[in-house]
């Protein structure tokens, strides 16, 4: 963590072998779209996966012994439906009606910005947060340091498009962002004018509940979560583990995925009040932020060790809300 004016760093948590050696594996920076493809080309290697693209989701029907649901022209049959479809969930409007979202009031900038556009050396091969009044700025290298991921986010109002695709002004960006550090502005500047985009950022409420019977929710479409804890894609594959565990456990679907829910409802909440409170922290003026950098300068290791040290494959230590099994 870094401050916003100086670039003093305010606050280092060791990740590589420090944290292989805490929790026993490593922390991997990812960009996106080669997570999905990398999914994509394990579901077609799998021959009990059929994967339909480009098929919207229509009318869903429950009874006692299965669920059907037309997409694509087609209709499909199974033993439970999982919506793990996303911040609009068509499968959540089904069960529960359709959701108003409530705008945070911050927006955030996304760019790639490729590596060989900067200096050598000039970023770190560290994950970087600058802390600012109003804002602050991620960064960090994906596609084995070929590029850098970078987030710039502020607090505006007027303009409230929650889109991943939506492109902005690149003059704008600058102005956001006028008077931060040196190294803050040689990013921007660095960025590609016709590939910046601007997403408005928008929160959800923890979900009391994700499912009726054979049909149940995962990842964004049952706990969307604001991007200041670097966890939104985690918790899905979290998810996924865990539904998986439970389903191999018993031949009673619908309790299965009750199980499911129970297990993973209270941590994602967690998440998603955390990464709320990130936004709160990271963007503090005046004599808070200083007392803020006083804070964090002095903090022990460990503080995320709840976060950390889950093992989705361990269901009873989950369910106890207690460290994972070792060995």
């Amino acid at each position: 963590m870094r401050d916003w004016s100086s670039g003093d760093t305010i606050f280092e948590n060791e990740l590589g072998q420090g944290l292989c050696r805490r929790y026993g594996f490593p922390y991997y920076h990812i960009h996106r779209a080669d997570l999905i493809g990398a999914l994509a080309v394990a579901a077609a290697a799998e021959p009990l996966i059929s994967l339909h693209t480009d098929a919207e989701v229509g009318s869903i029907e429950q009874t006692g012994g299965g669920v059907s649901l037309s997409a694509g022209g087609k209709r499909f049959r199974g033993a439970a439906l999982i919506g793990a479809d996303g911040i609009h969930s068509a499968v959540r409007s089904f069960l529960f009606g359709p959701e108003a979202p409530t705008f945070t009031g911050t927006v955030a900038w996304r760019s790639l910005v490729p590596a060989a556009r900067l200096p050598v050396g000039f970023v770190r091969p560290v994950s970087s947060n600058w802390l600012g009044p109003g804002g602050h700025v991620v960064h960090y290298y994906v596609r084995r340091g070929e590029a850098v991921n970078c987030v710039c986010v502020v607090e505006k109002e007027g303009w409230e498009r929650e889109s991943w695709i939506e492109r902005g002004d690149h003059a704008e960006l600058r102005r956001d962002f006028a008077g931060w550090h040196e190294g803050v502005q040689r990013l921007i500047d660095a960025m590609d004018p016709d590939a910046c985009y601007k997403w408005a950022l928008f929160d959800r409420p923890p979900m009391p509940r994700w499912g009726k019977g054979r049909v149940t929710l995962l990842g964004d479409a049952c706990h969307a979560t604001l991007p200041f804890m670097a966890q939104g894609a985690a918790m899905a594959i979290e998810d996924g583990a865990v539904l998986a565990e439970c389903l191999a456990a018993g031949d009673d679907v619908p309790a299965c995925l009750k199980r499911y829910e129970d297990l993973r409802r209270d941590r994602t909440a967690r998440v998603q009040q955390d990464s709320r409170r990130n936004a709160e922290v990271f963007h503090m003026r005046g004599e808070a932020a200083a007392e803020r950098n006083r804070t964090i300068a002095g903090a022990r290791g460990g503080t995320l060790d709840w976060l950390y040290r889950y093992d989705a494959f361990d269901l009873e230590a989950a369910a106890a809300d207690r460290p994972p099994r070792t060995g």
